[in-house]
C-alpha cells in the first residue's frame, strides 16, 4: 500500500507540473499577436487635424481613414506596425507596443506650394487660416550652404518675410511707427537679428515662419510673428 500511495503521489506531482507548464505555454501563445483596437489622431503642425489620412495595418493590410477631426480607430496586433499616409505629407510608421492604446501622429508637410494647396483640402475650413500662418523652408528646398549669411538665405525666399534695415519683418505685422521686427528663435533660444546673421547658413536644417494668431504661443514677444530656426546640431550656433 505504501508503494502504491507513493506512486500515486508521484503521478500527481508530475500531472501538476505538466498542468503548470501547459498553462504558462498557453498564456505565452495567447499574448503573442493578441488583437486590440488602437484609437488616435493624425495632425500636422502639432495641432491641425488631418481629414482623410490613411492608417494601414502592416500585417493585415486593413486601412482606416481619419474623420474631420483627425480621429481614427483600427484593430491590430499588439506587436504590429501602422503606416500613416496623406497626400502632400511625409509618410510615417508607428510601432505598436503591448501598452499602446492611443497614438497621436503628427505628419510633416512636404515642401512646395502645391503640397500646401493639397493640405488645405485635408483640413477643416476653420483651420485654413492657421495652416496659412505657417511657412517652412528646409534643406530639401534649398542649399543653405550657398549663402554667406542668414539674411542672404532668407531674403526673398520665404513668402511674406522681408529684411528691412537688418530686421526680419513678417508681412502684415506693423505699427504706426512702421514695420515691427519678428521674434527670432534658434534651437529654442531667442536671438537678435545680428545673432541670427552670425549663424553659418551651412549649419541650418530648417526655417519656420509663424504668424497671425498662431504665434500667440510665444506670448507678447511673438505678437509680430516668429522666425524659428533649427540647426543640424540642435545646439545654439550663435557666437
Amino acid at each position: 500500500m505504501k508503494i502504491r500511495t507513493k506512486t500515486i503521489n508521484t503521478m500527481k506531482k508530475v500531472i501538476l507540473k505538466f498542468t503548470v507548464v501547459f498553462c504558462i505555454v498557453l498564456s505565452a501563445f495567447q499574448s503573442i499577436g493578441q488583437e486590440k483596437v488602437i484609437e488616435g489622431i493624425v495632425t500636422t503642425f502639432d495641432s491641425i487635424p488631418l481629414n482623410g489620412a490613411a492608417i494601414k495595418v502592416v500585417s493585415s493590410k486593413e486601412i482606416a481613414l481619419t474623420d474631420s477631426l483627425g480621429r481614427f480607430s483600427i484593430a491590430c496586433d499588439d506587436t504590429d506596425k501602422l503606416k500613416v499616409t496623406a497626400k502632400g505629407f511625409n509618410n510615417q510608421s508607428v510601432k505598436i507596443k503591448s501598452k499602446t492604446g492611443y497614438a497621436a501622429i503628427n505628419l510633416k508637410l512636404l515642401p512646395g506650394l502645391k503640397n500646401k494647396e493639397i493640405a488645405l483640402g485635408l483640413v477643416r475650413t476653420t483651420d485654413h487660416e492657421k495652416l496659412n500662418a505657417y511657412a517652412r523652408l528646409d534643406n530639401n528646398d534649398i542649399d543653405f550652404s550657398k549663402y554667406r549669411t542668414m539674411h542672404e538665405a532668407i531674403a526673398g525666399r520665404i513668402p511674406g518675410v522681408a529684411i528691412v534695415g537688418g530686421d526680419i519683418i513678417i508681412r502684415g505685422n506693423s505699427s504706426i511707427n512702421g514695420p515691427t521686427p519678428a521674434l527670432i528663435i534658434v534651437d529654442g533660444t531667442p536671438v537678435t537679428s545680428a545673432g541670427l546673421n552670425a549663424i553659418n547658413p551651412e549649419q541650418v536644417k530648417s526655417i519656420n515662419v509663424i504668424k497671425d494668431g498662431s504665434s500667440a504661443f510665444y506670448g507678447s514677444k511673438g505678437a509680430h510673428g516668429v522666425l524659428v530656426i533649427e540647426t543640424k546640431s540642435g545646439r545654439d550656433m550663435v557666437k
